[in-house]
């Protein structure tokens, strides 16, 4: 239940977790196979469908690392020119995110992210001598590395991947690992049902018929327009406690708070200081006030979201825990 005062540093392999989450919803390869329509038209019903159904939420990884304590640097490494990362933009820089632009991977830039995320963040080790924890959110057995030289600078490492994308070593090689699948926020995946196969039958022979004559070839469409860019209104925006209308506050502060109770630190029954909690969420939202929903404290918000929080007296403190 003791507060966290540590000082996180948080790294994104962004292609790796967009990608790996991607198969993850459609299923193995399945990024592999849609990469060249999602280049080439991401507005295509079929494939914007799809992007939408495996959507990354960046704010719930955030909302972890910011468990451990204060967020000193965030960084998300990728190639923001790419449709599929360009709609994350206004999300992640929405959450103070710095993005760090990689071109588009050619035969010298094999492993450019990993590399380039790993240079980063021993450099950061030695130029902030008070980072406590280091949070990767990657799958790559490339960074077992980085994780072991973290850990011998007296780092406690955390690592975040997506299930059945994250290889075991890099699990192995953090002090702590935590399936993305599992985190707070993150929707369950709905899979699609697929009918059982039928059994092949072998095709009855058949006589040799005349070949059909050739189809006259038919007039040569007209090209297709180039798609547009995407506009702004299109890119992903994650509500947030400033940015809400006062009519929706309130529902915007319950989810943050079940999110904040989700992550939080607690003892074994699940018990938090109520001042933790409420630190925690200015980290996840340094917009959130309770004196904005018309609270004179934070006790008293805590007091009407009985739905979603149990609380206790313990002394002059207040405890509180999800509510069961």
């Amino acid at each position: 239940m003791t507060d966290s005062d540590g000082r996180v540093a948080v790294y994104l392999d962004f292609d790796n977790i967009v990608m790996s989450w991607y198969d993850r919803v459609h299923g193995r390869n399945s990024f592999h196979r849609d990469r060249q329509r999602i280049h080439d038209d991401p507005t295509e019903p079929e494939i914007a469908e799809r992007l939408a159904a495996a959507t990354v939420d960046v704010g719930a990884i955030l909302d972890f690392a910011a468990s451990y304590g204060t967020l000193v640097l965030t960084r998300a490494y990728a190639d923001w020119s790419s449709p599929v990362n360009a709609i994350y933009r206004r999300q992640l820089v929405a959450r103070a995110v710095d993005l760090v632009q990689l071109f588009p991977a050619a035969a010298y830039a094999k492993n450019g992210a990993d590399i380039r995320l790993a240079v980063d963040a021993v450099e950061d080790m030695f130029r902030l001598p008070d980072l406590t924890h280091v949070v990767v959110a990657a799958g790559d057995s490339d960074y077992v590395p980085l994780a072991q030289r973290c850990r011998r600078l007296g780092r406690l490492v955390v690592g975040v991947g997506v299930a059945g994308s994250t290889a075991k070593s890099l699990a192995a090689a953090c002090d702590e690992f935590e399936a993305y699948d599992t985190l707070p926020g993150v929707p369950e995946i709905e899979r699609e049902k697929r009918p059982a196969a039928e059994p092949r039958r072998r095709a009855p022979k058949r006589q040799a018929e005349k070949p059909a004559p050739a189809p006259e070839p038919e007039p040569a469409a007209e090209p297709a327009p180039a798609p547009e860019p995407a506009d702004e209104a299109d890119e992903i925006d994650v509500p947030r406690f400033g940015d809400t209308a006062p009519e929706d506050l309130h529902a915007v502060a319950t989810q943050l708070l079940e999110r904040a109770l989700r992550v939080g630190k607690g003892d074994d029954q699940g018990w938090l200081y109520a001042s933790a909690v409420k630190q925690h969420m200015r980290r996840m939202d340094p917009s959130f006030s309770e004196k904005a929903l018309g609270y004179r404290s934070f006790n008293d918000f805590l007091a009407s979201r009985e739905t979603v929080a149990e609380i206790e007296a313990s002394g002059h403190e207040r405890l509180v825990r999800l509510k069961q």
